[in-house]
């Protein structure tokens, strides 16, 4: 039979090719060794004309017996690989396959880190709940928090529902969802390299031994929810008791679980290793994100602007700036639909001038004209489907022709497997948004910060963050008239002229985590040094 493992097909035929040689020279030399004996058996008395006659002879038999049988070798090779198969007595071992697996590798695969052996204190399951970037965010502070307490982490599982769901019914879907692996999380992430990159540091797994399996089948797992914005003592002394008693550990709630500010050093540096190195988007979301830059980057520099104005998002927050009656009745309605959205009252001038609302399309059509971004500029819309359409997307799209979404570079079947699912969609947008020129949000939600922090990683990219408190106060003036247009213009540029995502300190305001810049917007301990930072 045919053995690959022992002897690659062209190993063969050269072995083949030797034997055949040295049968051609060996015949070769006893049919000259015979004439000679023939020719000694002859007069002893030849002249010396005829004894150089005889080596002519000798000569031209000698090279025609190499001439012959390298012409057989030949041939019988080029049968093998050529010939029909109907020729071959048994099927070669010579394949297209076997002949790529000669050739170098052209991509060079990076040794996985050895396992790190300790003793495991139990399982840690983790229901990531909110968008896709607060459940990044959230993968990070588990496997930073998995590590710190020896414990195994079950691969985490997503959100899979919208609007941030319920947490009264995160339990029940949970519980019923990690009997099986997680597979919301491979749709989005590349599983295997996200279990093999961080083997050094915690052991994950896809879903519990068979042994504990059937506990979790029976509801049997202890679940809860941690305290928001603890440091890493509240998970060694309140949390790492629970797992050893239980064995199992559920947490069901998993934003901003791990504070800001106040953690080891190692703590820190991992969340970054997770976020920046561990955390992969599938092969198929990474293409079709390389295929988005490239054709934007075709024609030429492109800015991406988070233009967060969906329909959820104004309904939640309250903000109705520029909507008509009925669209604030709609939202409204929507905002009593989610009961756990506890806010219902909202005064949302009040909240406007506050700098909490998004801006509109219109107010940062203005931000962009008064900040001198080039007309000619590609703007890649990285969001979901606009309130208000193009009625609300008219101003920005006469100052900006260029306007392109995802939607309107690729063909409908290249999103086919994304449609209607907004965490995939929003994995790509983040793609784009790492490889854009210039980055802006108009809110700072969780995909705002996030990819703040990415950009800070990659070499300090220019993130124009905007002051909305201020722009809106700006904005108003130059429409009533108290600004020319060129004061306006001036005054916008003075505000955000330190605001381009250079080299900074985070904010620390002790006892109020919400008002302090979040971590993974600036994470500056993987960044720079501190005396590099409190230089500047």
């Amino acid at each position: 039979m045919c053995k690959v493992e022992r002897s690659s097909g062209s190993e063969e035929r050269e072995s083949r090719r030797r034997r055949w040689w040295g049968i051609g020279i060996g015949m070769g030399v006893k049919i000259l060794v015979s004439d000679e004996k023939k020719e000694k058996s002859k007069s002893s008395s030849a002249s010396n004309g005829g004894s150089r006659s005889k080596m002519k002879v000798w000569m031209v038999r000698a090279t025609s017996s190499v001439l012959l049988w390298t012409c057989i070798v030949n041939l019988t090779t080029f049968g093998e690989v050529w010939g029909p198969r109907v020729l071959k007595g048994w099927p070669s071992c010579f394949t297209q396959e076997s002949a790529y697996l000669k050739l170098p590798s052209s991509v060079s695969v990076p040794p996985r880190p050895p396992k790190r052996v300790y003793k495991n204190n139990g399982y840690l399951m983790v229901s990531c709940n909110g968008g896709l970037n607060q459940m990044r965010s959230a993968i990070c502070d588990m496997v930073a928090i998995a590590r710190y307490l020896n414990v195994t982490l079950i691969v985490p599982e997503l959100d899979k529902t919208s609007f941030w769901a319920d947490p009264r019914h995160v339990t029940v879907i949970s519980l019923v969802m990690l009997c099986r692996i997680s597979l919301e999380f491979q749709d989005i992430f590349d599983v295997d390299h996200f279990i093999s990159s961080l083997r050094d540091e915690v052991r994950i797994l896809k879903e519990l031994p068979p042994r504990l399996k059937k506990r979790l089948e029976l509801g049997k797992v202890h679940t809860m929810a941690p305290v928001s914005w603890s440091d890493i003592s509240y998970y060694n002394n309140q949390i790492l008791p629970l797992i050893q008693k239980y064995k199992i550990l559920h947490l069901n709630r998993t934003d901003a679980r791990l504070a800001n500010n106040g953690q080891p050093i190692e703590i820190q540096k991992l969340r970054c290793r997770v976020n920046f190195s561990g955390l992969r988007f599938t092969p198929q979301i990474e293409e079709l994100g390389k295929r988005v830059v490239k054709l934007l980057r075709q024609n030429g520099p492109f800015l991406v602007l988070h233009l967060r104005y969906e329909m959820d998002m104004l309904a939640f927050s309250g903000c109705t700036q520029g909507c008509n009656t009925e669209e604030v009745d709609e939202l409204t309605r929507m905002r009593y639909a989610y009961p756990w959205w506890k806010e219902k009252i909202i005064n949302s001038d009040l909240k406007r001038k506050d700098g909490l609302c998004p801006l509109t399309p219109e107010e940062t059509t203005l931000a962009l004209r008064a900040l001198d971004i080039d007309p000619s500029y590609q703007i890649y819309i990285a969001a979901g489907e606009i309130y208000g359409g193009e009625r609300r997307m008219a101003s920005l799209a006469e100052s900006y022709p260029k306007l392109v979404r995802k939607e309107t570079l690729l063909n409908p079947a290249d999103l086919r497997f994304f449609q209607n699912h907004s965490s995939q969609m929003a994995a790509l947008d983040y793609l784009v948004s790492l490889e854009s020129d210039i980055f802006i949000p108009t809110y700072d939600g969780n995909m705002a910060k996030v990819v703040e922090g990415h950009r800070r990683y990659l070499g300090y990219k220019r993130t124009i963050l905007l002051d909305r408190r201020l722009l809106v106060d700006l904005i108003d003036k130059y429409t009533v008239g108290s600004l020319s247009w060129d004061e306006f213009s001036t005054a916008v540029k003075e505000t955000h002229a330190h605001r381009s995502g250079q080299p900074t300190k985070r904010l620390v305001i002790p006892d109020k985590p919400k008002e302090e810049d979040y971590f993974y917007s600036n994470p500056q301990e993987c960044l720079e040094s501190d005396e590099s930072l409190s230089s500047m």
